[in-house]
């Protein structure tokens, strides 16, 4: 039943975001939520894709559906797939203001730790939503910074460019700043990358852990 509900609202030819505000419109967010507590894995992966389309339209009915709770769970989850996806439905909301405080304060130390997990694309999907959900003291305190710089010192990593980016943000903080200023080796090779985008994280990286006071 469930599968024929999202069918309904996505199968149109019309871009995801369209299906997305359909599903708002409809009020079937808080369903989706809850379903994800007895569903099979598959149609948990199916609703976790649903809600990532969703949740970057708007996020305020998910947030009252205590949706971060259950993704929680999920981040902990044996499926490497249902982990990916639920590390990116936490990145939309923490695109969202209401959001980032609220994926800061409960999920951080558990996105950190994903970024050893043993998958490729779960790194990648966690070292995304600490991109937009850092409050930078919050990430400094679970130790995130070691973790970042293994992912961007790995030339084949999928989570390199967001790995990059999480880092620059926290060495807008002095003490981030001060624990990166020995790392700048890292980023230099970033700059041999084939990847223009990393290429480009890179150089601005350095710049802002470089940064000095007049």
């Amino acid at each position: 039943m469930m599968v024929e509900i999202i069918n309904a609202f996505t199968s149109s030819p019309e871009s995801p975001p369209a299906g997305a505000v359909d599903i708002l419109r409809a009020g079937l967010i808080p369903l989706l939520i809850l379903k994800l507590k007895t569903e099979s894995d598959e149609i948990q992966e199916l609703i976790l894709g649903t809600l990532s389309n969703c949740l970057r339209v708007e996020a305020s009915e998910a947030l009252a559906s205590d949706v971060i709770t259950i993704l929680k769970e999920k981040l902990t989850h044996p499926s490497v797939t249902i982990r990916s996806k639920a590390a990116q439905v936490i990145l939309e909301i923490g695109t969202h203001p209401e959001g980032k405080s609220t994926v800061c304060e409960e999920v951080i130390p558990l996105l950190v730790s994903l970024l050893e997990d043993a998958d490729p694309e779960v790194q990648a999907s966690a070292a995304g939503a600490l991109m937009f959900a850092t409050i930078k003291p919050k990430a400094l305190r679970a130790e995130a910074i070691p973790r970042l710089l293994k992912l961007v010192a790995e030339e084949n990593s999928k989570a390199r460019l967001s790995a990059i980016k999480t880092l620059t943000m926290l060495a807008e903080v002095a003490e981030g700043r001060r624990k990166l200023l020995e790392c700048t080796n890292t980023f230099q090779q970033c700059l041999r990358d084939p990847s223009e985008a990393v290429r480009r994280a890179a150089e601005i990286a350095i710049r802002v852990i470089q940064w000095k006071p007049f």
